[in-house]
């Protein structure tokens, strides 16, 4: 049996493995399945991922592919997965022995990783056999829209932050732990420079920082012996949390430790506001600093921070050099703290049957329009001015003759075979960077954002009335 499958009484990591990934579905994704084996259904269908609306802002920043191919190509029910579902009844034993030998052989097209993406358009496509698409779903919800949540959020925050380094401090604050190390590869697509979470250092090549917990202070006999250990375990790279007790006597206790350090050759890089009214402490820390002769000495912010208080920050002059954002970010808050204004930390991706056997299909939904689906299998053509910025996208159907523009959705998966060459997240990172560059400025601000232009072609428009 299977590691990941334990006796009841013992303690569960709740951590999935490969061998459980086959039962990460909804049970209507098997029942669907018991169904259509038992009428003999099994189309070749077209499955479209794509977002109706944006929760925050005009744009998203596509994430998550990597996570759902490795799915795709991994997916195997194993025997003790077979024999557990087997246990519960209520699937036939022909159905599950259908099951015993899943391999993928269909295609999937997507919109690279990096890439904004806007409503409505698809960003996946996957096409299959019935039975074998629907199995994706769950999973391809699950990780797309979150990491595509988190990959928008920390390219906001980092827009907010004008050059200035952003970290993800999140991992704490994540709904859970699979949530917490793919937060930080999400933010590090979207821009962040990198994260408090050592394990996202390990796995995913993303630079981790840190600096010191509350605890280390209040441990030793005083702030400024606190300090000075750590300064000397550290001394190439120590920066100091100065708001424990008073932060600007912190802020003087870092320039003891400072003139020390340069006495020892060595230098201070930073001290840390975890506190109070961040604009005015960071003025008065850098007259402090300043006041010493410390002006090398950084200034790093965080707490409740997020996009709208970091642009507030930096418009009144407050001198700081980079931010540590954790809760908003890790949990993509789909919040306004101007305004008080949001919803849910949540992004409302779909995964909608568009194509049946060459036929297309969609939902109409009289009873709420907004949920209707656009038939077809689609592709993305993303049209340019001469300057090479982004001025529409153009959404045909994907045999559609076009003569302009760059088709979006590329090859990953074609006849159950990787074709794509997945980048490095360090590439995947400089692809959102040159992507948003070429988005113009009206459609990214943190308010009143312009939508961005997408045509249906008029066949597709008459699938929509």
């Amino acid at each position: 049996m299977s590691e990941g499958f334990v006796t009841p009484n013992s303690p569960k990591s709740a951590l999935l493995s490969v061998d459980e990934m086959a039962l990460f579905v909804d049970y209507y994704q098997l029942t669907m399945g018991q169904a259509d084996f038992n009428a003999d259904h099994n189309a070749i269908i077209t499955a479209n991922y794509y977002v109706r609306k944006i929760p925050q802002g005009q744009y998203l920043i596509a994430a998550g592919l990597e996570q759902v191919v490795h799915y795709i190509l991994n997916l195997r029910f194993t025997d003790a997965t077979l024999d557990w579902l087997a246990a519960r009844g209520d699937l036939s034993a022909d159905y599950l022995a259908s099951l015993r030998d899943f391999r993928f052989d269909g295609s999937v097209f997507a919109v690279p990783e990096g890439t904004p993406v806007f409503p409505n358009e698809p960003i996946i496509n996957v096409t299959g056999r019935s039975r074998d698409v629907q199995l994706f779903e769950t999973y391809l919800l699950c990780v797309m829209n979150f990491q595509t949540l988190i990959a928008t959020k920390a390219a906001r925050i980092v827009q907010a932050a004008r050059g200035r380094p952003v970290f993800d401090f999140g991992a704490r604050r994540a709904h859970g732990r699979d949530a917490g190390i793919l937060a930080a590869r999400a933010s590090f697509i979207g821009g962040a420079s990198g994260t408090s979470l050592v394990l996202a250092g390990c796995y995913f090549d993303i630079p981790y920082v840190g600096t010191m917990a509350h605890k280390f202070i209040s441990e030793r006999p005083s702030e400024l012996a606190a300090f000075r250990d750590y300064a000397e375990a550290f001394p190439n790279n120590t920066t100091l949390l100065i708001d424990t007790y008073d932060t600007l006597e912190g802020a003087r206790n870092a320039c003891i430790v400072a003139k020390e350090m340069e006495a020892r050759g060595t230098r201070l890089r930073a001290v840390r506001l975890d506190s109070g009214d961040l604009l005015t402490l960071s003025k008065q820390v850098r007259r402090i600093l300043d006041a010493e002769g410390l002006d090398y000495v950084q200034i790093i912010a965080s707490h409740d921070l997020d996009e709208f208080q970091i642009d507030t920050l930096l418009s009144n002059g407050a001198p700081i050099d980079s931010f540590g954002v954790g809760t908003r970010l890790a949990t993509g808050a789909n919040f306004n703290s101007w305004t008080g204004e949001g919803g849910p930390s949540a992004l409302g991706g779909v995964y909608k049957v568009v194509e049946s056997d060459g036929r297309p299909v969609g939902k109409q939904s009289l009873d709420e329009p907004s949920k209707a689906t656009i038939p077809g299998k689609k592709q993305v053509h993303r049209l340019t001015d001469t300057a090479g910025n982004y001025t529409k996208d153009s959404v045909t159907l994907w045999d559609a003759d076009v003569s302009e523009g760059q088709s979006l959705l590329v090859p990953v998966i074609e006849d159950g075979e990787l074709v794509f060459d997945f980048p490095t997240l360090q590439a995947i990172q400089a692809h959102t960077t040159a992507e948003l560059k070429r988005l113009p400025d009206s459609h990214k601000s943190l308010t009143d954002a312009i939508p961005y232009c997408i045509e249906f072609d008029s066949v597709l428009r008459e699938g929509i009335s």
